[in-house]
């Protein structure tokens, strides 16, 4: 038993040297004005994360990020920042944890959510490059996954219902989507996906 605990808090050489010697972090004298900036979590949650980004012909140029989190946001975040520079917007959008915890060799079960953090960030930089240049954001439906089939409700609209403050409670979503009215089977999911969106964005 003791040996399966200790081996859920077994980091990879790559966590271990993204954390000691994070990459592309935003320094405080550094001249760096992004185009867009993505800001996700709380720190009353214990986790917090400001992403800015730099574009250029529909790519990413550069990128500079800040967190107050684990040794793993740190160095999830490090490595997302790696693999986000040179990526076209689309593909930078399309980014998940999970591509983010391979390419680190894997991260502790319950230290997963941390990875999550980097992502939400960048999309939300993203976001906001593309709203401050007027341009469509096609990507959104693209990586949308729907939780409740026979309502048709998607998990960016859970993320966005909560990130705006509008739902922050299972009964308030469901009477504004009708989500989980039919069948029920999606209920546990979207009571999950509900607590997950509350800790990044602070609710």
């Amino acid at each position: 038993m003791a040996n399966s605990f200790m081996a859920q808090w077994v980091y990879t050489d790559t966590v271990k040297d993204h954390f000691m010697n994070p990459r592309n972090i935003w320094k405080d004298d550094e001249d760096f004005t992004p185009d867009g900036v993505g800001e996700v979590g709380s720190l009353a949650c214990g986790d917090q994360m400001r992403v800015g980004i730099k574009v250029s012909d529909g790519r990413i140029k550069d990128l500079r990020w800040l967190t107050y989190g684990c040794a793993s946001a740190i160095a999830s975040t490090s490595m997302m920042s790696e693999m986000a520079i040179g990526m076209t917007l689309e593909e930078a959008y399309h980014l998940t944890p999970q591509m983010i915890t391979e390419s680190l060799g894997g991260l502790p079960e319950h230290k997963f959510h941390c990875s999550v953090l980097g992502d939400k960030a960048l999309r939300a930089a993203i976001d906001d490059y593309l709203e401050k240049n007027g341009i469509e954001n096609t990507y959104k439906a693209k990586t949308a996954r729907i939780v409740c089939e026979c309502k048709g409700v998607t998990d960016t609209r859970i993320e966005e219902l909560v990130k705006s403050g509008e739902c922050l409670t299972f009964d308030s979503l469901s009477q504004k989507t009708g989500c989980s009215t039919v069948c029920g089977k999606c209920r546990n999911e979207i009571i999950a996906l509900l607590e997950e969106y509350k800790h990044i964005y602070g609710k």
